[in-house]
C-alpha cells in the first residue's frame, strides 16, 4: 500500500460524497496503527512546545460529520500526548440566548486559538450552513431584520453565508492561524449499526439520543448540503479534508497525520532555545544555586 499523504484526502475539483468510499482498506493491522499514531502523537506534542515558544502560528482543527461519525473519540486519541494548557476543545451545541444576541460567528471567534495554541471545534461554525439548513426554522432565532418567517429567507441566504465563512477564514488564516477542515465520512449503514451498538449495549446507553434518529431521516439533505458547503469553502488557506470514518483507528490515524504534514511545513518554527545571554552565564546562574 502506498505511503498515505494529506493530499489524498484533500477536497479538489468537484466534490461528490456518494463517489468517495467510507472505509479505508489498508495492510497495517491493528497494532501497527497504534504504532503508528502514537509517533505522530508525539511529534505533534513536541511540535506543540515548538508553537507555544515561537508564539507566533495558532491552529484551529475544525471536525464536522455525521452523528456517530466518531469525533469525540478522535479528539480524545489524536490530542492524548499534547500539554492540556496548549490545546482547548470547544464543542459547540444549539447557541444560547446570550449567543443569540450576536451574530452566528460571535461564539466562534472568541473561542479561537491564541497565538502558540491549539483549539478543536468539535461541530463547527458550518453548522450554521447545514443544522440551520435542514432545519430553517432555526434562523428566526437569530431575529435578523426582513427575516419573520421561513418563507422570508432569501434565496441567496445560504450562498452568502458561505461567502461570509469564506471571508471569515481567510482573515484568521492571514493573522496566524492554520485552519484545517475535516469531514469524517460515515456510512448510513456504518451509522445504523453504531446507533444500534448504543441501544444494545446498557454501558452506552448515555450517548443514545433521540435526535440522532430524527436527524437520520433527514439524510440525503445533509449529505446534499456538506457537498455545497465543502466545495464552496474548500481553499487553499483552510481546505477541507475528506476522511473514510467507518473504521475509526484509520479515520484517527488519517486526521493525525494531515495535521502532522501541515504543521510540518511551518518552517520558521525552531525548538526553544535560551536566551544566548543567559546561555553565556549559565555557569555563573548554576554557582549560585549550589549549596
Amino acid at each position: 500500500m502506498k505511503a498515505i499523504t494529506s493530499e489524498d484526502f484533500r477536497a479538489k475539483d468537484t466534490v461528490r460524497l456518494s463517489k468517495i468510499p467510507t472505509r479505508m482498506t489498508t495492510e497495517m493491522n491493528r497494532e501497527e496503527l497504534a504504532e503508528k499514531l502514537l509517533n505522530i502523537q508525539q511529534k505533534l506534542s513536541k511540535r506543540q512546545d515548538a508553537m507555544y515558544a515561537h508564539n507566533r502560528h495558532a491552529v484551529l482543527i475544525c471536525l464536522q460529520g455525521m452523528d456517530t461519525s466518531g469525533k469525540d473519540s478522535l479528539i480524545r486519541e489524536v490530542f492524548k500526548e499534547f500539554n492540556p494548557r496548549g490545546v482547548v476543545v470547544h464543542s459547540f451545541k444549539t447557541p444560547t440566548s446570550a449567543e443569540l444576541e450576536h451574530d452566528y460567528l460571535w461564539r466562534h471567534y472568541i473561542a479561537l486559538p491564541e497565538k502558540g495554541k491549539f483549539a478543536v471545534f468539535n461541530r463547527t461554525h458550518y453548522e450554521n450552513i447545514l443544522v440551520t439548513r435542514v432545519h430553517p426554522e432555526y434562523i428566526l432565532g437569530e431575529n435578523l431584520p426582513g427575516i419573520e418567517k421561513v418563507t422570508d429567507i432569501p434565496e441567496d441566504f445560504w450562498q452568502e453565508r458561505m461567502k461570509q465563512i469564506n471571508h471569515f477564514e481567510k482573515y484568521i488564516a492571514q493573522n496566524g492561524t492554520q485552519v484545517l477542515k475535516f469531514y469524517l465520512h460515515i456510512s448510513k449503514e456504518e451509522q445504523r449499526q453504531r446507533l444500534l451498538h448504543r441501544l444494545e449495549n446498557a454501558e452506552d446507553n448515555w450517548k443514545f439520543s433521540v435526535g440522532d434518529l430524527k436527524e437520520r431521516e433527514h439524510w440525503e439533505d445533509y449529505m446534499q448540503y456538506y457537498e455545497e458547503a465543502i466545495n464552496t469553502t474548500s481553499t487553499q488557506h483552510a481546505p477541507w479534508y475528506i476522511v473514510p470514518a467507518d473504521d475509526k483507528e484509520i479515520s484517527r490515524y488519517i486526521v493525525a497525520k494531515i495535521i502532522w504534514e501541515t504543521l510540518e511545513q511551518l518552517t520558521d518554527i525552531a525548538e526553544p532555545e535560551l536566551d544566548p545571554k543567559v546561555k553565556a552565564n549559565i555557569d555563573f546562574y548554576k554557582n549560585q544555586l549550589k549549596p
